[in-house]
């Protein structure tokens, strides 16, 4: 069977190379074995944070199976793949070579390795045949899929539209002339992105429906509306310029079909409270949950029990003022996590102030005692990229904000179905961020200080501590 199989070669392996690993790849290569032979549905959840190791036991059965397949990796998994983990498994092991086709026809061979893009692609041209597919990060699939299926209309769609009808000039600059006061009128908000209410966007959706054939993406645009999609627009202040953007609040539902009638192995680093699975519509044959073994030392966590919350006008100076605190005899490098853009433009001028050239935005060259201020999102993408922190500094936690129009979308359709949108949606994501956030110092230790007030001030703030368990209180600072 390809369980054994795949079970024997990377045990041998493992021997062979005789360095530590995650105490789980056997488990997880003969989980892979069998649901390739099988062609079931296999949910696979791993501890948020767990070592990048972990893909040897899937690369092994996939390497052995015969089974034709879909591998859909992002680009950052991309590039560990083909520098890494592939010249790794051909190194050991001649047999153990994995073929992966990249383009868009990959006729006969066996293995297809897309990125999400062109997943959605070969999903609606018909290309994927019988192939299973093989998703090791489940945990972005609902991101990467909305992004994949995003609609834009920038500045110059407008004018190709006018050169398609020109009959219709006058009615389209009305249209436009109204969404462009709507728009560059609307208060600022922290990514720059405005809501579109649908009565804004009720004119457009009527003329464009009056029309015959339309250019893309303008078709590809009336055809997706309705209750499963939402709008918005990117909005430079600099140049007065917007754009137009649609995205599907639940991507599975619009690719009605993906998972169906097909074998599926996804794997995904999902807290125990994540509702990825739910809100993907995954109901997986199998479901096992690999963690990591008990947490020898806990980590130490700075939160003072009085701290304002981030709507006080007091926020800000306290902000400021506890930063300085940590940062204070630190060695190594700070990390400040905070997706306000103001109010994290405003933190790192204070503190560079304060700190002198230390102080960095987003980039990926800080000094090794430097001060890293950066969003949510950016710093799960670059960590791995990036030196190990000494502390971490959540400055506000990552639960996301109603100012986002995607956030606001799902939230108001969760409220339409009576369910608590809050407890459902918002906090276990902003939970899994967390873990993600602070799993260096999970591995290599270091302090995590969160100096958002809402985590004592708040019922739920007791959840974000058990999502950090074990955690050891320090009820002052000390250098590290």
């Amino acid at each position: 069977m390809l369980e054994a199989r795949a079970h024997d070669q990377l045990k041998a392996l493992l021997r062979h190379e005789g360095a530590g690993r995650w105490p789980h790849h056997l488990s997880l290569t003969r989980l892979v074995g069998r649901s390739l032979r099988r062609q079931d549905h296999t949910l696979v959840r791993l501890v948020p944070g767990t070592d990048p190791s972990w893909l040897i036991g899937l690369l092994v059965p996939l390497a052995l199976s015969e089974a034709p397949l879909a591998l859909v990796v992002s680009e950052p998994l991309r590039q560990r793949l083909l520098r890494v983990e592939l010249p790794r498994l051909k190194a050991a092991d001649p047999d153990l070579a994995l073929p992966c086709f990249e383009g868009d026809d990959p006729g006969d061979s066996r293995v297809w390795l897309l990125n999400h893009q062109q997943l959605v692609q070969a999903w609606q041209q018909n290309r994927l045949g019988g192939r299973q597919l093989v998703i090791p990060e489940v945990e972005q699939l609902d991101e990467q899929l909305r992004q994949a299926l995003e609609i834009r209309l920038a500045p110059e769609h407008w004018e190709q539209l006018r050169r398609a009808h020109p009959r219709i000039e006058a009615a389209l600059l009305e249209i436009h002339q109204r969404l462009n006061q709507r728009i560059l009128s609307h208060p600022r908000t922290p990514d720059g992105l405005v809501p579109i209410a649908d009565d804004a966007e009720a004119p457009l959706r009527h003329l464009l429906a009056l029309l015959g054939s339309l250019p893309d993406p303008w078709q590809r645009w009336r055809e997706q509306a309705g209750q499963g999609w939402t709008s918005m627009a990117q909005r430079d202040a600099r140049l007065l310029q917007w754009t137009l953007q649609r995205q599907p609040l639940e991507p599975l539902q619009t690719l009605s079909g993906l998972l169906q009638q097909r074998g599926a192995v996804l794997i995904g680093q999902l807290g125990p409270d994540s509702t990825a699975p739910a809100l993907l519509g995954l109901d997986p044959d199998v479901c096992v949950e690999l963690g990591d073994p008990p947490l020898g030392d806990p980590l130490p966590v700075y939160a003072p029990l009085r701290q304002p919350l981030p709507n006080s006008p007091d926020y800000s100076e306290h902000l400021l003022s506890q930063c300085r605190r940590l940062v204070l005899g630190q060695a190594g490098l700070s990390v400040v996590l905070l997706d306000d853009n103001l109010l994290r433009h405003r933190l790192a001028s204070g503190l560079a102030a304060e700190f002198g050239r230390r102080v960095v935005e987003e980039t990926t060259a800080p000094e090794s005692n430097g001060v890293l201020c950066c969003r949510w999102r950016w710093w799960l993408e670059h960590q791995s990229a990036l030196p190990l922190p000494d502390q971490v500094i959540v400055a506000l936690l990552p639960i996301a904000s109603l100012e986002d129009p995607l956030t606001a979308a799902q939230v108001q359709r969760l409220r339409q179905q009576g369910r608590d949108w809050f407890r459902e949606r918002l906090l276990p994501d902003g939970l899994t961020r967390l873990q993600l956030g602070v799993a260096s110092l999970r591995r290599h230790g270091g302090r995590l200080a969160i100096l958002d007030g809402r985590l004592r001030g708040r019922s739920w703030g007791r959840q974000v501590l058990q999502a950090l368990d074990p955690w050891l209180q320090l009820s002052r600072l000390m250098p590290l």
